[in-house]
Protein backbone atom coordinates (compact mmCIF):
# COMPACT_ATOMS: atom_id res chain seq x y z
CA UNK A 1 0.00 0.00 0.00
CA UNK A 2 2.88 2.38 0.72
CA UNK A 3 4.11 2.02 -2.86
CA UNK A 4 0.61 2.72 -4.22
CA UNK A 5 0.30 5.81 -2.05
CA UNK A 6 3.71 7.08 -3.16
CA UNK A 7 2.87 6.59 -6.85
CA UNK A 8 -0.51 8.30 -6.36
CA UNK A 9 0.92 11.38 -4.67
CA UNK A 10 3.86 11.73 -7.06
CA UNK A 11 1.55 11.58 -10.10
CA UNK A 12 -0.94 13.98 -8.53
CA UNK A 13 1.87 16.33 -7.54
CA UNK A 14 3.23 16.29 -11.10
CA UNK A 15 -0.20 17.27 -12.43
CA UNK A 16 -0.57 20.09 -9.95
CA UNK A 17 2.93 21.30 -10.73
CA UNK A 18 2.60 21.39 -14.53
CA UNK A 19 -0.87 22.96 -14.59
CA UNK A 20 -0.78 25.36 -11.64
CA UNK A 21 2.36 25.56 -9.52
CA UNK A 22 4.86 25.87 -12.37
CA UNK A 23 3.03 28.79 -14.08
CA UNK A 24 2.84 30.62 -10.75
CA UNK A 25 6.50 29.91 -9.99
CA UNK A 26 7.56 31.09 -13.45
CA UNK A 27 5.59 34.33 -13.02
CA UNK A 28 7.12 34.93 -9.59
CA UNK A 29 10.70 34.33 -10.72
CA UNK A 30 10.14 36.46 -13.84
CA UNK A 31 9.23 39.40 -11.61
CA UNK A 32 12.53 39.28 -9.72
CA UNK A 33 14.94 37.88 -12.34
CA UNK A 34 13.71 39.38 -15.61
CA UNK A 35 16.00 39.14 -18.63
CA UNK A 36 14.93 41.93 -20.99
CA UNK A 37 15.34 41.92 -24.75
CA UNK A 38 17.37 44.81 -26.17
CA UNK A 39 14.91 45.49 -28.99
CA UNK A 40 15.10 48.41 -31.42
CA UNK A 41 13.19 49.51 -34.49
CA UNK A 42 14.93 48.25 -37.63
CA UNK A 43 14.06 47.04 -41.12
CA UNK A 44 16.25 44.05 -42.01
CA UNK A 45 15.53 42.23 -45.26
CA UNK A 46 12.84 39.62 -44.61
CA UNK A 47 11.48 36.62 -46.47
CA UNK A 48 7.96 35.77 -45.25
CA UNK A 49 7.39 32.09 -45.98
CA UNK A 50 3.92 30.57 -46.15
CA UNK A 51 3.82 26.77 -46.46
CA UNK A 52 0.63 25.75 -48.27
CA UNK A 53 -1.16 22.55 -49.18
CA UNK A 54 -4.50 22.93 -50.96
CA UNK A 55 -5.18 26.44 -49.65
CA UNK A 56 -7.16 27.89 -52.57
CA UNK A 57 -9.93 29.12 -50.25
CA UNK A 58 -7.60 31.36 -48.20
CA UNK A 59 -4.37 31.98 -50.12
CA UNK A 60 -5.57 35.12 -51.94
CA UNK A 61 -6.68 36.71 -48.68
CA UNK A 62 -3.35 35.75 -47.10
CA UNK A 63 -1.29 37.35 -49.86
CA UNK A 64 -3.39 40.51 -49.85
CA UNK A 65 -2.83 40.75 -46.08
CA UNK A 66 0.95 40.29 -46.36
CA UNK A 67 1.28 42.74 -49.27
CA UNK A 68 -0.49 45.38 -47.14
CA UNK A 69 1.98 45.13 -44.26
CA UNK A 70 3.52 48.36 -43.00
CA UNK A 71 7.06 47.35 -43.99
CA UNK A 72 9.40 48.78 -46.66
CA UNK A 73 8.49 47.00 -49.92
CA UNK A 74 12.12 46.77 -51.05
CA UNK A 75 13.01 44.91 -47.83
CA UNK A 76 10.29 42.26 -48.13
CA UNK A 77 9.77 39.10 -50.18
CA UNK A 78 6.72 36.84 -49.80
CA UNK A 79 7.26 33.19 -50.70
CA UNK A 80 4.50 30.61 -50.90
CA UNK A 81 6.08 27.19 -50.76
CA UNK A 82 3.47 24.78 -52.10
CA UNK A 83 3.67 21.21 -50.85
CA UNK A 84 2.45 19.77 -54.17
CA UNK A 85 -0.97 21.40 -53.84
CA UNK A 86 -3.62 19.69 -55.95
CA UNK A 87 -6.13 22.54 -56.15
CA UNK A 88 -5.79 26.09 -57.55
CA UNK A 89 -3.34 27.29 -54.88
CA UNK A 90 -0.36 27.48 -57.23
CA UNK A 91 -2.35 29.16 -59.99
CA UNK A 92 -3.62 31.84 -57.63
CA UNK A 93 -0.16 32.55 -56.22
CA UNK A 94 1.30 32.83 -59.72
CA UNK A 95 -1.36 35.40 -60.63
CA UNK A 96 -0.22 37.52 -57.66
CA UNK A 97 3.44 37.02 -58.63
CA UNK A 98 2.71 38.30 -62.14
CA UNK A 99 1.38 41.57 -60.64
CA UNK A 100 3.81 42.09 -57.76
CA UNK A 101 7.53 41.15 -57.83
CA UNK A 102 7.53 40.68 -54.06
CA UNK A 103 5.50 37.45 -54.41
CA UNK A 104 7.09 34.17 -55.45
CA UNK A 105 5.90 30.58 -55.69
CA UNK A 106 8.10 27.59 -54.95
CA UNK A 107 6.45 24.30 -55.87
CA UNK A 108 7.75 21.29 -53.95
CA UNK A 109 7.24 17.57 -54.19
CA UNK A 110 4.92 16.32 -51.44
CA UNK A 111 7.13 16.10 -48.38
CA UNK A 112 5.36 17.94 -45.58
CA UNK A 113 5.35 21.39 -44.10
CA UNK A 114 8.85 21.42 -42.62
CA UNK A 115 10.45 20.12 -45.82
CA UNK A 116 8.65 22.84 -47.79
CA UNK A 117 9.83 25.48 -45.33
CA UNK A 118 13.41 24.21 -45.52
CA UNK A 119 13.44 24.49 -49.29
CA UNK A 120 12.08 28.04 -49.15
CA UNK A 121 14.81 29.04 -46.69
CA UNK A 122 17.47 27.54 -48.96
CA UNK A 123 16.14 29.47 -51.98
CA UNK A 124 15.89 32.88 -50.31
CA UNK A 125 18.47 35.30 -48.95
CA UNK A 126 16.86 37.75 -46.51
CA UNK A 127 18.53 38.43 -43.18
CA UNK A 128 15.40 37.21 -41.40
CA UNK A 129 13.07 34.36 -42.38
CA UNK A 130 9.54 34.77 -41.03
CA UNK A 131 6.86 32.09 -41.16
CA UNK A 132 3.09 32.05 -41.11
CA UNK A 133 0.11 29.80 -41.83
CA UNK A 134 -2.00 30.24 -44.93
CA UNK A 135 -5.15 30.85 -42.89
CA UNK A 136 -3.64 33.46 -40.57
CA UNK A 137 -4.04 37.24 -40.72
CA UNK A 138 -1.38 39.69 -39.49
CA UNK A 139 -1.93 43.16 -38.12
CA UNK A 140 -0.35 45.86 -40.35
CA UNK A 141 2.62 46.39 -37.98
CA UNK A 142 3.16 42.72 -37.06
CA UNK A 143 6.27 42.18 -39.15
CA UNK A 144 7.87 45.39 -37.89
CA UNK A 145 7.15 44.29 -34.31
CA UNK A 146 8.38 40.77 -34.96
CA UNK A 147 11.83 41.73 -36.26
CA UNK A 148 12.72 44.42 -33.72
CA UNK A 149 13.97 41.86 -31.16
CA UNK A 150 16.72 40.83 -33.59
CA UNK A 151 18.49 44.07 -32.67
CA UNK A 152 19.54 42.04 -29.62
CA UNK A 153 22.48 39.90 -30.80
CA UNK A 154 21.51 37.10 -28.40
CA UNK A 155 18.08 36.61 -29.99
CA UNK A 156 17.76 33.95 -32.69
CA UNK A 157 14.00 33.26 -32.68
CA UNK A 158 10.93 35.42 -32.05
CA UNK A 159 7.30 34.34 -31.94
CA UNK A 160 4.36 36.69 -31.85
CA UNK A 161 0.94 36.41 -30.22
CA UNK A 162 -1.80 34.43 -31.88
CA UNK A 163 -5.31 35.57 -31.05
CA UNK A 164 -8.11 33.13 -31.79
CA UNK A 165 -11.28 34.62 -33.20
CA UNK A 166 -14.47 33.53 -31.47
CA UNK A 167 -15.68 30.12 -32.53
CA UNK A 168 -19.37 29.69 -33.29
CA UNK A 169 -19.42 26.21 -31.76
CA UNK A 170 -18.39 24.58 -28.50
CA UNK A 171 -14.60 24.74 -28.68
CA UNK A 172 -12.99 26.36 -25.62
CA UNK A 173 -9.48 26.56 -27.06
CA UNK A 174 -9.50 30.34 -26.69
CA UNK A 175 -9.63 30.12 -22.90
CA UNK A 176 -6.65 27.77 -22.80
CA UNK A 177 -4.75 29.80 -25.39
CA UNK A 178 -5.01 33.01 -23.39
CA UNK A 179 -3.46 31.20 -20.44
CA UNK A 180 -0.77 29.70 -22.67
CA UNK A 181 0.24 33.06 -24.14
CA UNK A 182 0.44 34.55 -20.63
CA UNK A 183 2.77 31.71 -19.60
CA UNK A 184 4.82 32.21 -22.76
CA UNK A 185 5.39 35.82 -21.71
CA UNK A 186 6.70 34.67 -18.31
CA UNK A 187 9.10 32.20 -19.92
CA UNK A 188 10.37 34.81 -22.36
CA UNK A 189 11.04 37.18 -19.46
CA UNK A 190 13.07 34.42 -17.81
CA UNK A 191 15.17 33.96 -20.94
CA UNK A 192 13.51 31.83 -23.61
CA UNK A 193 10.12 30.33 -24.46
CA UNK A 194 9.61 26.56 -24.60
CA UNK A 195 7.29 26.68 -27.62
CA UNK A 196 6.07 28.97 -30.36
CA UNK A 197 3.16 28.98 -32.79
CA UNK A 198 3.05 28.48 -36.52
CA UNK A 199 1.03 31.61 -37.25
CA UNK A 200 3.69 34.22 -36.53
CA UNK A 201 7.39 33.59 -35.87
CA UNK A 202 10.76 34.50 -37.31
CA UNK A 203 14.34 33.23 -37.18
CA UNK A 204 17.62 34.92 -37.90
CA UNK A 205 18.84 33.24 -41.09
CA UNK A 206 22.26 32.50 -39.62
CA UNK A 207 20.56 30.62 -36.76
CA UNK A 208 18.04 28.63 -38.80
CA UNK A 209 18.42 24.86 -38.47
CA UNK A 210 16.86 22.13 -40.56
CA UNK A 211 15.16 19.53 -38.39
CA UNK A 212 13.59 16.14 -39.00
CA UNK A 213 10.76 16.82 -41.52
CA UNK A 214 8.33 15.16 -39.11
CA UNK A 215 9.15 17.70 -36.39
CA UNK A 216 7.23 20.93 -36.14
CA UNK A 217 9.01 24.24 -35.75
CA UNK A 218 6.70 25.27 -32.89
CA UNK A 219 8.31 22.91 -30.39
CA UNK A 220 11.68 22.12 -31.95
CA UNK A 221 13.16 25.51 -32.84
CA UNK A 222 13.00 27.21 -29.40
CA UNK A 223 14.93 24.54 -27.51
CA UNK A 224 17.41 24.09 -30.37
CA UNK A 225 18.16 27.81 -30.22
CA UNK A 226 18.85 27.54 -26.49
CA UNK A 227 21.03 24.46 -27.01
CA UNK A 228 23.09 26.59 -29.40
CA UNK A 229 23.54 29.30 -26.79
CA UNK A 230 20.91 31.64 -28.24
CA UNK A 231 17.53 33.02 -27.09
CA UNK A 232 14.00 32.27 -28.29
CA UNK A 233 11.69 35.07 -27.19
CA UNK A 234 8.07 36.20 -27.38
CA UNK A 235 6.73 39.57 -28.53
CA UNK A 236 3.04 39.94 -27.57
CA UNK A 237 2.67 43.01 -29.79
CA UNK A 238 3.34 41.04 -33.00
CA UNK A 239 -0.26 39.95 -33.59
CA UNK A 240 -1.72 37.20 -35.76
CA UNK A 241 -5.33 36.06 -35.94
CA UNK A 242 -6.80 32.68 -36.83
CA UNK A 243 -10.14 30.94 -36.55
CA UNK A 244 -10.13 28.00 -34.13
CA UNK A 245 -11.78 24.70 -34.91
CA UNK A 246 -15.50 25.14 -34.22
CA UNK A 247 -16.25 22.16 -31.98
CA UNK A 248 -14.49 20.49 -29.05
CA UNK A 249 -14.51 17.16 -30.85
CA UNK A 250 -12.84 18.72 -33.90
CA UNK A 251 -10.23 20.28 -31.65
CA UNK A 252 -9.66 16.86 -30.09
CA UNK A 253 -8.79 15.40 -33.51
CA UNK A 254 -6.47 18.33 -34.24
CA UNK A 255 -4.75 17.88 -30.89
CA UNK A 256 -4.22 14.16 -31.53
CA UNK A 257 -2.41 14.95 -34.79
CA UNK A 258 -0.39 17.74 -33.15
CA UNK A 259 0.59 15.70 -30.09
CA UNK A 260 1.86 12.86 -32.29
CA UNK A 261 4.57 15.22 -33.51
CA UNK A 262 5.17 16.48 -29.96
CA UNK A 263 5.74 12.93 -28.70
CA UNK A 264 8.19 12.31 -31.54
CA UNK A 265 10.22 15.36 -30.53
CA UNK A 266 10.02 14.56 -26.79
CA UNK A 267 11.16 10.96 -27.32
CA UNK A 268 13.56 11.41 -30.23
CA UNK A 269 14.49 15.07 -30.34
CA UNK A 270 17.20 15.08 -27.63
CA UNK A 271 15.45 17.99 -25.93
CA UNK A 272 17.28 17.80 -22.61
CA UNK A 273 20.85 18.06 -23.86
CA UNK A 274 23.04 21.12 -23.24
CA UNK A 275 20.34 23.19 -21.54
CA UNK A 276 20.89 25.72 -18.73
CA UNK A 277 19.39 24.49 -15.46
CA UNK A 278 16.55 27.01 -15.42
CA UNK A 279 15.46 26.28 -18.98
CA UNK A 280 15.71 22.54 -18.30
CA UNK A 281 13.15 22.99 -15.51
CA UNK A 282 10.91 24.93 -17.92
CA UNK A 283 11.09 22.23 -20.61
CA UNK A 284 10.34 19.39 -18.20
CA UNK A 285 7.58 21.32 -16.43
CA UNK A 286 5.82 22.89 -19.40
CA UNK A 287 6.42 20.32 -22.12
CA UNK A 288 7.26 16.85 -20.83
CA UNK A 289 4.85 16.82 -17.90
CA UNK A 290 2.14 18.65 -19.89
CA UNK A 291 2.26 16.11 -22.70
CA UNK A 292 2.30 13.36 -20.09
CA UNK A 293 -0.85 14.69 -18.38
CA UNK A 294 -3.06 11.96 -19.78
CA UNK A 295 -0.78 9.22 -18.51
CA UNK A 296 -0.51 10.94 -15.12
CA UNK A 297 -4.30 11.15 -14.86
CA UNK A 298 -4.60 7.43 -15.64
CA UNK A 299 -2.04 6.65 -12.92
CA UNK A 300 -3.85 8.88 -10.41
CA UNK A 301 -7.23 7.30 -11.19
CA UNK A 302 -5.93 3.73 -11.22
CA UNK A 303 -4.00 4.01 -7.96
CA UNK A 304 -6.89 5.89 -6.36
CA UNK A 305 -9.30 3.06 -7.21
CA UNK A 306 -6.85 0.52 -5.78
CA UNK A 307 -6.37 2.53 -2.58
CA UNK A 308 -10.12 2.86 -2.07
CA UNK A 309 -10.51 -0.86 -2.57
CA UNK A 310 -7.82 -1.40 0.07
CA UNK A 311 -9.62 1.00 2.43
CA UNK A 312 -6.61 3.30 2.65
CA UNK A 313 -8.54 6.18 4.21
CA UNK A 314 -11.21 8.83 3.80
CA UNK A 315 -8.98 11.20 1.82
CA UNK A 316 -8.76 8.66 -1.01
CA UNK A 317 -12.54 8.15 -1.01
CA UNK A 318 -13.04 11.91 -1.37
CA UNK A 319 -10.43 12.28 -4.11
CA UNK A 320 -11.89 9.39 -6.11
CA UNK A 321 -15.33 10.95 -5.75
CA UNK A 322 -13.95 14.23 -7.10
CA UNK A 323 -12.39 12.52 -10.11
CA UNK A 324 -15.56 10.62 -10.96
CA UNK A 325 -17.69 13.75 -10.54
CA UNK A 326 -15.41 15.62 -12.94
CA UNK A 327 -15.73 12.86 -15.54
CA UNK A 328 -19.51 12.92 -15.25
CA UNK A 329 -19.48 16.71 -15.64
CA UNK A 330 -17.28 16.43 -18.73
CA UNK A 331 -19.69 13.89 -20.21
CA UNK A 332 -22.82 16.00 -19.76
CA UNK A 333 -21.52 19.58 -20.26
CA UNK A 334 -19.89 20.78 -23.47
CA UNK A 335 -17.77 23.33 -21.64
CA UNK A 336 -14.29 23.56 -20.12
CA UNK A 337 -14.49 20.19 -18.29
CA UNK A 338 -15.13 18.35 -21.57
CA UNK A 339 -12.48 20.40 -23.35
CA UNK A 340 -9.91 19.52 -20.69
CA UNK A 341 -10.90 15.84 -20.63
CA UNK A 342 -10.71 15.43 -24.41
CA UNK A 343 -7.48 17.36 -24.87
CA UNK A 344 -5.88 15.42 -22.02
CA UNK A 345 -7.07 12.13 -23.50
CA UNK A 346 -5.60 13.26 -26.83
CA UNK A 347 -2.12 13.09 -25.27
CA UNK A 348 -2.68 9.37 -24.58
CA UNK A 349 -4.17 8.54 -27.97
CA UNK A 350 -1.41 10.42 -29.78
CA UNK A 351 1.28 8.50 -27.87
CA UNK A 352 -0.39 5.22 -28.80
CA UNK A 353 -0.59 6.29 -32.45
CA UNK A 354 3.07 7.30 -32.46
CA UNK A 355 4.23 4.03 -30.91
CA UNK A 356 1.97 1.98 -33.20
CA UNK A 357 2.61 3.59 -36.60
CA UNK A 358 4.99 6.52 -36.27
CA UNK A 359 4.33 10.07 -37.44
CA UNK A 360 3.87 11.21 -41.05
CA UNK A 361 5.67 14.29 -42.35
CA UNK A 362 2.74 15.44 -44.48
CA UNK A 363 -0.27 17.34 -43.14
CA UNK A 364 -3.75 18.53 -44.08
CA UNK A 365 -5.43 21.79 -43.07
CA UNK A 366 -7.30 21.53 -39.76
CA UNK A 367 -11.06 21.09 -40.07
CA UNK A 368 -13.13 24.24 -39.82
CA UNK A 369 -10.23 26.73 -39.67
CA UNK A 370 -10.41 27.97 -43.29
Amino acid sequence: MIVLEAVFWVALGALVWTHAAYPLAAALVARVRRRPVRAADATPTVDVIVAAFNEETVIERRLENLLALDYPPDRLEIVVTSDASEDRTDELVESFAARDPRVRLIRCRRGGKVAAQDRAVRETSGEIVAFSDANATWAPDTLAKLVRAFADPEVAYVCGRLELTDAAGSNREGVYWRFETWLRAQESALGSVTGGNGSVYAVRRSDYVEVDPRFGHDLSLPYLMVQNGRRAVYDPEALAFEAPTPEIETEYRRKVRMFEHCWLIVLRGKMLRRLPAGYLVEIVSHRHLRYGSGLLHLVVLGTNVALVALRAGLVYDVLLGCQLAFLVLAAVWRGLPRYYALVTWATVVSLWNYLRRGVPATWDPAEGTR
